[in-house]
C-alpha cells in the first residue's frame, strides 16, 4: 500500500499555519513549463540482470570525451590510487558526525591533519573542517565580515567566478547588504583604481579571486593594502587548489580570509559534485568562523587525543547566537583532500609548475593561429583567455573529435564575445595540445 505520512487534515493545518491555500503555491517560483504535470509511465519490475543491461544501454549514450580543456571551476587532475583506497574504508566511508570523540579518534585526527595542511597552504592560522563548496565558503565569509563590522557594503571583483558572485549576492540580499561589482582592468586583474574609489567607511569586505576566473593571478597585497586602509576586510578565493602549491599564500599577502574549492585535491569531477569548501582565516576570527573545528588535546593520562572544539559557535549548540546556519560539512571529501596532500607532499609544487609550463606552451601555440590572440597580459596559472573568429564553431570542431574545448565566456561576460577560457593540467600531454592546435587550424 502507498505510504503517506500526513493525513489531509494534517496538510490542511500546515497550509493554514504558513498561509497558503494550495500546495501549488509553494512552487510559484518555478515556471509552469518546468513542472512535472504527470508521472511518466514506468516499466514493470526488472530482474537484476535486466536492470544492469538497461543501465549499461543508457550509459552508452553518454558522451565520453577523450580530452577536456575546460576548467572554469572544475578541474581534472591525476588522483593517486591511495586516495580512493583509503577513503573507501568502512571506518571512514560510513562514518557520521564525530560528536562522540571517544569512538571517533581516527576521523577527528584526519580532520585535524587536513585543517593543518590547509592553514599551511593558505598562509593562515586556522581552517575549519570544510564547507559545502567554494561558492558558499566565499558567501559565508562575506556575510561574516558584515556582521562583525556592522557595515553594509560588500565589494566583489567581476573577475570572481560568476557562480560564486551569484551565491554571494544571494547571501548578501538575505542579510540586507549591498553588493557592488568592481570591473576588471585591461590586463585581466581587478581594476584597483575603481576599487580604491569605491572603498569607503561602510565597506565590510572586498572579495577577490586569485587565480581569478580568467586564470589571471591577482595582486592580493595591493588589494589588501587598499582595503585595510579604510578598515575593510579582504576575502581571497580560489577555484583550483593546486595553485596553492606555487603561488604566495593569500594569507601571507594580507588577506583576512582565504576561501575556495578543494575539488582539485583528490576529488573526481563526478559531473558536478560533491565539492569541498575550504575556509581559512586569521586566529582572531576563531570564534566567529562557521563550520566545525577539530582540535588536539590530551586526556587525564597525558595521552594525545582529538575533539570537536569551540562548538558553541555552531547552530546546533546556540542557535540564536550562531554565526552561520551551516550544520554539516564535506568530511569524506576533506578526507580525500587530506590523503591527496599527504601523498603528494612537497611534490605539490612540482605539479603546480607542470600546470604552469604546459599552459604557457598551449597558450603560445593557440595564440599563433590565424585570427586567434590572447586578451589579458597578466600572468596566469593553468587557465587563459583567447579570442577567435568563432568560438562556437571552434568548440564544435573539437567536439567532433571527442574533445571538450574551452569555456565560452560570452555566457557570463557579453563583452567577451567569441572568447574561450582554456585550461591545461598535468593530464594534458604535449601531443594532446599539438593535436588540438592542428584541429583548430
Amino acid at each position: 500500500m502507498d505510504y503517506c505520512p500526513h493525513t489531509k487534515e494534517d496538510i490542511a493545518r500546515m497550509q493554514k499555519a504558513i498561509g497558503v491555500k494550495d500546495i501549488e503555491e509553494l512552487f510559484a517560483d518555478i515556471p509552469k513549463k518546468f513542472r512535472l504535470k504527470k508521472i511518466p509511465d514506468l516499466p514493470g519490475a526488472l530482474s537484476e540482470t535486466e536492470t544492469i543491461a538497461l543501465m549499461k544501454n543508457i550509459a552508452a549514450r553518454n558522451f565520453m570525451p577523450r580530452l577536456t580543456l575546460t576548467g572554469a571551476g572544475a578541474y581534472a587532475h591525476h588522483i593517486p590510487a591511495v586516495v580512493s583506497h583509503l577513503v573507501g574504508r568502512t571506518e571512514f566511508y560510513s562514518a557520521y558526525t564525530p560528536y562522540q570523540a571517544e569512538i571517533s579518534q581516527g576521523l577527528l585526527q584526519a580532520i585535524y591533519e587536513y585543517q593543518t595542511m590547509v592553514a599551511n597552504l593558505t598562509g593562515t592560522d586556522i581552517a575549519n573542517a570544510s564547507m559545502y563548496d567554494g561558492a558558499s565558503a566565499m558567501a559565508e565569509a562575506a556575510v561574516l565580515c558584515g556582521k562583525m563590522s556592522g557595515r553594509g557594503k560588500i565589494l566583489i571583483a567581476r573577475s570572481v567566478h560568476p557562480e560564486y558572485r551569484k551565491v554571494a549576492q544571494a547571501y548578501a540580499w538575505a542579510n540586507s547588504y549591498v553588493v557592488l561589482e568592481i570591473p576588471y582592468a585591461a590586463d585581466g586583474q581587478v581594476d584597483t583604481k575603481t576599487l580604491r574609489k569605491e572603498i569607503d567607511d561602510n565597506t565590510a569586505a572586498v572579495l577577490i579571486q586569485s587565480p581569478n576566473f580568467f586564470g589571471c593571478i591577482e595582486d592580493v597585497a595591493a588589494v589588501s593594502e587598499a582595503a585595510h586602509a579604510r578598515g575593510a576586510l579582504v576575502i581571497s578565493g580560489f577555484t583550483d587548489g593546486t595553485s596553492l602549491g606555487l603561488l604566495k599564500p593569500a594569507g601571507c599577502a594580507g588577506a583576512d580570509f582565504v576561501v575556495g574549492e578543494g575539488q582539485s585535491f583528490g576529488n573526481p569531477l563526478n559531473y558536478g559534485g560533491p565539492y569541498l569548501g575550504i575556509f581559512a582565516a586569521k586566529e582572531k576570527y576563531l570564534r566567529r568562523i562557521p563550520g566545525r573545528l577539530a582540535g588536539a588535546t590530551v586526556d587525564k593520562n597525558g595521552k594525545r587525543g582529538f575533539v570537536l572544539t569551540l562548538q558553541t559557535r555552531e547552530q546546533h549548540i546556540r542557535r540564536e547566537k550562531a554565526t552561520s546556519n551551516i550544520c554539516s560539512n564535506e568530511a569524506l571529501c576533506a578526507l580525500a583532500a587530506g590523503i591527496y596532500l599527504a601523498a603528494l607532499g612537497k611534490n605539490l609544487r612540482k605539479l603546480a609548475l607542470l600546470n604552469v609550463q604546459k599552459t604557457q606552451y598551449f597558450k603560445e601555440k593557440v595564440s599563433s593561429l590565424p585570427g586567434w590572440r590572447t586578451i589579458f597580459a597578466a600572468p596566469v596559472y593553468n587557465e587563459f583567455v583567447v579570442t577567435c573568429p568563432d568560438a562556437r564553431q571552434a568548440n564544435d570542431k573539437l567536439r567532433r573529435e571527442g574533445i571538450i574545448g574551452g569555456y565560452e565566456l560570452q555566457n557570463d561576460y557579453p563583452e567577451l564575445e567569441n572568447s574561450l577560457l582554456f585550461c591545461v593540467t598535468e593530464l594534458i600531454s604535449k601531443e594532446d595540445m599539438d593535436r588540438v592546435v592542428g584541429i583548430l587550424k
